[in-house]
């Protein structure tokens, strides 16, 4: 039995993910951990989908903040354009017989079909540029211009005359979303619903009532998608026999109306298909050449129709362009959180997490940021020790002996923040008050009177689930420093 996962299938999931961050029974952070090395600094070690690795990472766990709505979008590869390089146009109907024509992709989602200009303009290509031959030729002229309606051919400089790129305006990426959104890999894609029968993001966005106008021009263009309009012919066979020359006003047939095109043959063969009116409402077309009037007794020319996606192009770009990728941002301001997030450590592990709960109880987090660290707090007089030395209760450490992996220090609080370390056999014990604190046989100073903290770690370990986990080299972190995290996670 043959069967495939659509891409339909893959961007519902990720739509449904990117709702959880803003359900209000659902509760997602983006978490920091492991300050100390790896076995191989230069070679961190790819995780483990393993309830070992996920057991670990709570353990080493540092800090987690809490992801909002606003810190997530739909995501695409990024293609930026670049004169010289040939791009895919949009069809229907690629498969492994009928592979894409610039990257010989068998499904238009792993084509190279849209591009990212240094403007941060999207732009989908209708179609491919070619020479008088029908070869595909390279785009050497940008796509610009942000009409809603006007598709943009550009006089490519191997392309002949009138068949160069044809572009679709779809989108702008702002600043703002650049920021969050925008790696080297992949952009940010989003659809505001402008369409009432598109599910879109934007206020009053849902399936049945179209978005309010928010004053963007990728508004503009889902509001003017026309349903099934014919923007493209490929010609699939040429055919021979014909008589050169241009035909106007053929007729596109099928289930919509209103779409005609001007069949150009040369050399007894159909070369060319320009749209004249696009029409709507087509899901099936076709085109009789051997039926055009006046073009002779020629055979064999096969033209195609490419239908344009639901609801027309421009009315849903995170469907129209395969937004099956989630992007999770998050940025580590200095020592924000009153010092969740130490300033004089580093980390290696980046992750996201959903669902955790407080410490203490089964109440789901919902404070920004959270310290996943124990603390204790030294009297004054005392030695403080320095970030990754091992704190003990005693000289050695024996069986019984509370062990800690510093992690943080406050030297004006005598604060001491650590991980939990097992003892000479295994176990984990606790620090008291009044017990001295060594590093190695060097006593450092005593837990003052109530100075092991009710109130850390804040979060439950072990609580919720991991749901993406990042091993990296170290990353440094300084009062002075912000940390910007983007998570890529594909569907």
């Amino acid at each position: 039995m043959a069967a495939i996962i659509t891409e339909k299938f893959r961007i519902h999931n990720a739509k449904q993910f990117k709702e959880d961050f803003g359900e209000s029974a659902s509760s997602s952070y983006i978490f920091i951990g492991r300050s100390f090395d790896w076995t191989d600094e230069n070679n961190p070690p790819a995780p483990a989908n393993a309830v070992g690795e996920e057991i670990d990472s709570y353990a080493d766990m540092i800090a987690m903040k809490k992801v909002s709505t606003s810190d997530v979008s739909h995501g695409l590869t990024r293609y930026d354009w670049t004169s010289g390089t040939s791009y895919d146009e949009y069809s229907h109907d690629y498969s492994a017989t009928n592979t894409s024509p610039a990257s010989t992709s068998n499904n238009l989602y792993d084509s190279r079909f849209f591009v990212i200009t240094d403007e941060y303009n999207v732009y989908k290509c209708i179609r491919t540029g070619r020479d008088s031959s029908g070869a595909v030729v390279v785009s050497d002229v940008k796509p610009t211009g942000t009409s809603a309606t006007t598709l943009i051919t550009t006089a490519d400089s191997n392309a002949a005359s009138g068949r160069g790129y044809v572009w679709k305006y779809m989108y702008t990426i702002s600043a703002s979303e650049t920021i969050k959104f925008v790696t080297n890999d992949f952009i940010p894609v989003k659809t505001i619903g402008a369409v009432a029968s598109v599910d879109g993001t934007g206020s009053g966005g849902a399936i049945g009532s179209s978005a309010s106008d928010d004053g963007t021009g990728q508004w503009d263009v889902e509001n003017s998608a026309v349903d099934g309009g014919i923007h493209h012919v490929s010609v699939t066979a040429g055919g021979s026999g014909y008589t050169d020359g241009t035909y106007p006003n053929v007729a596109i047939v099928g289930d919509g109306s209103g779409a005609t095109c001007s069949v150009i043959v040369s050399s007894g063969a159909v070369v060319h298909v320009d749209i004249t009116a696009a029409g709507s409402g087509y899901k099936r077309a076709s085109i009789n050449v051997d039926g055009i009037s006046s073009i002779g007794s020629g055979s064999g020319g096969i033209v195609k129709p490419i239908i344009s996606p639901f609801y027309g192009h421009g009315a849903d770009p995170v469907e129209e362009l395969g937004g099956n990728y989630v992007i999770a941002n998050s940025r580590l301001e200095y020592a924000e959180g009153s010092g969740d997030f130490p300033t004089d450590n580093d980390f290696r592990q980046i992750g996201l997490i959903v669902n955790p709960t407080d410490a203490g109880g089964n109440t789901l987090s919902s404070a920004t940021t959270l310290s996943a660290l124990n603390r204790i707090t030294l009297d004054s007089g005392a030695t403080m020790p320095v970030v990754d030395d091992t704190i003990a209760n005693a000289a050695s450490i024996t069986s019984g002996t509370a062990v800690g992996k510093v992690v943080s220090i406050d030297s004006t609080n005598r604060y001491i923040y650590f991980l939990p370390s097992a003892d000479s056999v295994g176990n984990f014990n606790s620090f008291s008050a009044a017990n001295t604190i060594f590093v190695g046989s060097t006593s450092k100073g005593t837990i003052s009177s109530g100075g092991v903290s009710g109130a850390y770690p804040e979060v439950s370990r072990n609580s919720g689930d991991i749901v993406y986990l990042e091993n990296r080299g170290a990353v440094a972190r300084a009062a002075d420093q912000i940390e910007d995290i983007k998570l890529i996670i594909e569907m």
